[in-house]
């Protein structure tokens, strides 16, 4: 109800990585990017270096001479055990909404795959190269969507970070001729399926929320509120697509008192969630980047005590 913005009685919450017990949405990983003992390795074949208990970054990209893309093989769709965390979270949880998650998709993915600055080099070139290593993503994606259909889950999660703290990584130009039109199949595809699209950026997006829009986004994750005027964006995209929104983890989440969190969660229903819903609170717990176990509980606290009257 609060997705499509049908009077919901309160604003439901997602817990990310714990307490799912108290979240109203759970989630399982059906794109194996952390796998083994140490969650080190991607099913891709990269693996990840840590210097703290953050995701890290791969040691060292997989595609190492733009030459050979044509040899880039996406993952095997029969790897054991990959839907075994959602049916896990379907069967401990059954009456909860039911996530499958991407991990890491699209965009992030290639950028993990490959140099940073080499994707937006070829980027910029509209290369080949580039066009073979964006099917093989995105194909391999909707592959997983696809088989994530027989077991009735409510929505696909796609994490891929666009925006930096002062815009977009790439023009918008670029964005839209060349990776709206593959969202838009993907997000096609989904609601072909019977299920809604979560969609999670980090940074500021501003300029392309309008094309999420378009292109068929339920539910948006901005997870840096602080970058935008939440006043604004309630004006121009309230009633449009539903926010799931954390108490930023830049500033009040981390720094702030758990009143001024408390307050930060009636801040943003005041603005983003009056549209007769179109509002999920996010928490998640974030010792790694100095949150306290204070905040963190404030957090989800504050987002529990907003309801509809």
């Amino acid at each position: 109800r609060a997705i499509r913005r049908d009077h919901p009685d309160y604003v439901p919450l997602i817990i990310w990585n714990q307490d799912f017990d108290q979240s109203d949405i759970v989630y399982g990983e059906i794109q194996k990017h952390f796998l083994g003992e140490n969650r080190d390795y991607s099913e891709w074949g990269f693996y990840w270096s840590r210097k703290d208990e953050t995701m890290g970054q791969p040691r060292e990209p997989l595609i190492k001479d733009w030459n050979e893309i044509d040899k880039l093989k996406p993952p095997s769709l029969d790897l054991p055990g990959r839907f075994d965390e959602l049916l896990k979270k379907k069967e401990t949880y059954p009456e909860k909404f039911l996530m499958a998650s991407l991990a890491l998709s699209g965009f992030t993915t290639m950028t993990f795959l490959a140099h940073f600055e080499e994707v937006l080099i070829h980027l910029s070139t509209k290369s080949q190269q580039l066009e073979r290593l964006i099917d093989v993503v995105f194909n391999f994606e909707e592959s997983l969507i696809r088989e994530t259909s027989y077991f009735d889950v409510d929505a696909i999660a796609f994490l891929d970070d666009w925006g930096s703290q002062n815009g977009l990584m790439v023009s918008p130009d670029h964005w839209r001729k060349i990776f709206k039109p593959r969202y838009r199949k993907q997000f096609d595809l989904v609601h072909q399926q019977g299920m809604y699209v979560y969609f999670h950026s980090c940074g500021y997006i501003y300029p392309i929320i309008s094309d999420f829009i378009e292109i068929g986004v339920d539910i948006l994750n901005i997870s840096q509120p602080n970058l935008y005027e939440i006043p604004k964006l309630g004006r121009d995209f309230g009633g449009k697509v539903c926010f799931c929104c954390p108490v930023s983890y830049q500033t009040t989440g981390i720094s702030g008192n758990p009143q001024e969190i408390e307050q930060y969660t009636e801040y943003l229903f005041e603005h983003l969630g009056r549209f007769n819903g179109g509002l999920i609170g996010y928490a998640e717990e974030y010792h790694s980047i100095g949150m306290s176990e204070e905040n963190y509980r404030a957090s989800i606290r504050g987002f529990k005590k907003l309801h509809y009257f």
